[in-house]
């Protein structure tokens, strides 16, 4: 039986997967699933459209270290985290002294097709959406690309079958699963 030893850390662009994998990959490895943004909107009592439009982006990112930070000292489990999460430097090293960090690397026009019609994207509320969520991509691309593991997704790849993708990739890291 497979046992995780420290934290997995879904990241990647809105529309990734991040919540569907992981809480199908937590499941397989019977691990606790975190969510980074709820966790955030517990905690403000309010959604995070509403801490971005009241208290601002800067407010909203200082809360999400915070929360990064308790969850990565915590028993280990799989952790999804917003788009933005892995952008700063200091959420990225939190991760990589704790924890493992895994890409769900997803081409921009899936991702568009994911989050067209979703109206709980903050950032994507402008003008032009798909034009934003493009801009964001190519910005975020350089951070993404420090993940520890990437794992591809595809269209005709269910929630599962990524998992199970993720799963593979981290057992091939002795430092993130052991074998009991």
């Amino acid at each position: 039986m497979q046992r995780l030893k420290k934290t997995v850390v879904l990241v990647g662009m809105m529309g990734a997967g991040k919540t569907a994998v992981g809480t199908a990959l937590a499941r397989d490895l019977s691990v606790p699933f975190r969510d980074s943004d709820e966790e955030i909107a517990r905690a403000a009592n309010r959604t995070i459209a509403e801490i971005f439009e009241r208290d601002g982006e800067a407010f909203f990112r200082a809360r999400e270290t915070e929360v990064l930070g308790r969850l990565l000292h915590g028993e280990p489990c799989v952790l999804s985290t917003g788009g933005g999460a892995f952008l700063a430097t200091v959420n990225r090293d939190l991760i990589r002294e704790t924890g493992v960090s895994v890409w769900l690397r997803v081409d921009i026009d899936l991702l568009w097709q994911r989050v067209r019609h979703k109206t709980t994207r903050p950032l994507l509320r402008t003008a032009n959406p798909q034009e934003t969520l493009r801009a964001l991509y190519a910005d975020r691309l350089p951070a993404y690309a420090q993940a520890n593991l990437t794992v591809d997704s595809a269209s005709d790849l269910s929630v599962d079958a990524m998992a199970a993708r993720v799963a593979a990739a981290l057992a091939t890291r002795s430092d993130v699963m052991e074998t009991s």
